[in-house]
């Protein structure tokens, strides 16, 4: 099936074509949605909300990579260096100029974002396994600059944040920072949403699709790739101040190229240039590892478990488990979950006719 949309769908103009809510009834769903969410703090409890609360700036961080990644065809193997820079930007701002926590998180996202368009200069003139070199080199070079700069990072002592304020109110406990988080969420979704209508947008998918019919185009190719390089620094940033603000504490050794690699999971798993994607494959690295540790739990004292030793090799076990799922997504979804998540939809949609 090479089309989704049922027959006699069709749109009469360019923006019906590309609104973000294509029925209204997928509108209301959204709406109450968040609806849902909302009500959340008051059915979960703290663990459930700290999960929840992860997937929130992980998945920001996520999307900002795959407008890199997904949308524009570029590559970068330092996104965790990025997010890590946005945490630290943060916290030093609140801790050295007493900036409010809560203009410190926007100021962290923009300030990254120049710091992304400098590494991002390469790319106006590289490429493939070029790209990816130079975004690894930015990787090790901000790394290095987090263990040296102790001014700016506390070191390899890290450096503790606060919690966010506004009027008084204190978003000091999981009840109150997920709704901060979720508010995060649906601004920067919303903002990759529409930017893909514009006319910006569509120039970076015309980078990615083919660069020589875009520049005949008239597109700027070099400013077009630096620009998402920009916009991938910009959500990275903003995630890493949520999540620096959340743990309270930024350490050095968190942003490493491990990290790196998971975030390039999260766009595989979900699926390169989808919006929705980007979250949901934030959601699955996040609890493909609690799903590990649970089936490591309920398998202990087993034949299993004597065999693999699961409760001593537990970590080595989680990283396996993310491998194997990428892998798999390659071999079997290479579109990712947001492509399964469409089937699903059109076959409710469309059955039990296949027009």
């Amino acid at each position: 099936m090479t089309a989704l949309t049922p027959c006699g769908d069709w749109r009469a103009s360019y923006r019906a074509d590309t609104t973000i809510f294509p029925t209204r009834n997928s509108r209301i769903a959204v709406t109450i949605g968040i609806a849902i969410l909302c009500l959340a703090p008051l059915v979960f409890g703290r663990y459930e909300l700290s999960l929840l609360i992860n997937i929130g700036f992980l998945g920001i961080a996520a999307l900002g990579l795959n407008i890199l990644v997904g949308f524009t065809g570029q590559i970068s193997i330092g996104h965790a260096a990025f997010f890590g820079l946005g945490a630290f930007i943060s916290a030093y701002l609140h801790e050295r100029y007493h900036v409010p926590v809560m203009l410190c998180i926007p100021l962290a996202g923009i300030l990254t974002a120049l710091v992304g368009l400098v590494f991002g200069a390469p790319a106006a003139r590289l490429k493939g396994l070029y790209l990816a070199i130079a975004t690894l080199a930015a990787q090790f070079i901000l790394e290095d600059f987090f263990a040296r700069a102790q001014w700016f990072t506390g070191g390899v002592a890290g450096r503790m944040t606060e919690s966010p304020t506004l009027f008084g109110f204190a978003f000091d406990r999981d009840e109150t920072y997920f709704y901060l988080t979720l508010f995060y969420v649906v601004i920067m979704f919303l903002g990759a949403a529409n930017l893909m209508r514009s006319r910006d947008g569509r120039a970076l998918v015309a980078v990615r699709d083919h660069y020589l019919s875009a520049e005949m185009m008239g597109i700027n190719l070099a400013y077009y790739r630096t620009l998402s390089f920009g916009i991938a620094s910009l959500y990275a940033g903003i995630g890493g101040a949520l999540y620096a603000h959340y743990l309270l504490f930024v350490s050095v050794e968190a942003f490493n190229i491990l990290f790196s690699i998971q975030f390039l999971g999260m766009v595989i798993i979900g699926g390169l240039g989808s919006v929705m994607g980007s979250l949901m494959g934030a959601a699955f690295m996040v609890m493909l590892p609690e799903v590990t540790q649970w089936g490591a739990d309920a398998l202990a004292g087993g034949a299993i478990d004597r065999a693999l030793r699961l409760g001593a090799s537990i970590s080595f076990l989680r990283e396996m488990v993310v491998g194997a799922a990428i892998i798999l997504f390659l071999i079997f979804e290479p579109d990712g979950l947001a492509r399964r998540w469409r089937l699903i939809k059109a076959y409710w949609k469309l059955y039990p006719y296949s027009h």
